[in-house]
């Protein structure tokens, strides 16, 4: 029994750290989501299950380019991702993209499966289409997203630790922004047109497919095309965290780190 009690006893301890600091995560992350504002968070989400949807249309495609919806709403995305890594750090950030990310999932399942139910109203074979959504844009989407969402949050940390004299003003806000931004779009729109229009169309979609030219050129235009909106949009992010410090908002989350670190 002594024996056993001797070599079992590790694999209890690190059971029991384990459990320790899921709680301890846990913990953290309910005290995240309730100190980041809602409007954020909502527009967040909004703008993931948008970026999915329009993702199955291809908008323009040439011998040497080729973009598909997303394009459109993807910049609002990678802006409200810039503005929490800011405000609470590369790691709240992550936990909201993967809060985001589920819950595009779970909203692709309900979508699939309303457009399952048959129905004798009407015809809607366009809306089933639509709400059926395709698996493999799906899995694209996510993944490209995941992948883009970590480079994105963890270059625009990186970056604005560089300005160590005023890490805080419109230039060091910009510089991280539009550098994390043009490369995690570049990245995000190479992994999904990649997935989707190299790998799987040509099976699934009658031979039709991208180059990889054509998928190059996409993450190339389409971030060119995202930083553009990006430099739009930034003074209005710039004044959302400038308001936040303003009011102390996350100032719960704030203590809580402080007190963990301790």
């Amino acid at each position: 029994m002594i024996k056993r009690s001797w070599i079992t006893r590790p694999f209890y301890l690190v059971i029991n750290m384990m459990k320790n600091k899921l709680r301890r995560e846990y913990k953290e992350t309910v005290f995240l989501f309730r100190c980041i504002p809602s409007t954020l968070v909502s527009l967040f989400v909004v703008s993931v299950i948008c970026m999915n949807l329009l993702a199955n249309k291809t908008l323009v495609q040439t011998s040497w380019i080729a973009l598909d919806g997303g394009v459109l709403i993807s910049w609002l995305s990678f802006m409200c991702m810039d503005i929490i890594t800011k405000y609470f750090g590369p790691k709240a950030s992550n936990k909201v993209v993967l809060l985001a990310s589920l819950i595009n999932l779970l909203t692709c399942l309900v979508f699939f499966v309303a457009s399952i139910i048959p129905s004798k109203a009407n015809d809607y074979t366009a809306l089933n289409s639509l709400l059926g959504g395709t698996w493999f844009v799906l899995l694209g989407s996510t993944v490209a997203f995941l992948i883009s969402a970590v480079i994105n949050n963890f270059l625009n940390w990186l970056i604005g630790k560089s300005f160590l004299k005023n890490p805080d003003s419109k230039v060091a806000f910009a510089t991280q922004s539009y550098v994390s931004t043009f490369i995690g779009q570049f990245f995000d729109n190479f992994i999904f047109s990649a997935i989707v229009f190299m790998g799987f169309a040509p099976v699934y979609w009658n031979g039709f497919h991208w180059t990889v030219i054509q998928c190059i050129t996409c993450a190339l235009t389409g971030a060119a095309a995202e930083l553009i909106m990006e430099i739009l949009f930034s003074p209005f992010a710039y004044k959302i965290i400038k308001k936040w410090k303003k009011e102390k908002v996350g100032n719960d989350y704030f203590s809580f780190i402080e007190e963990k670190i301790k």
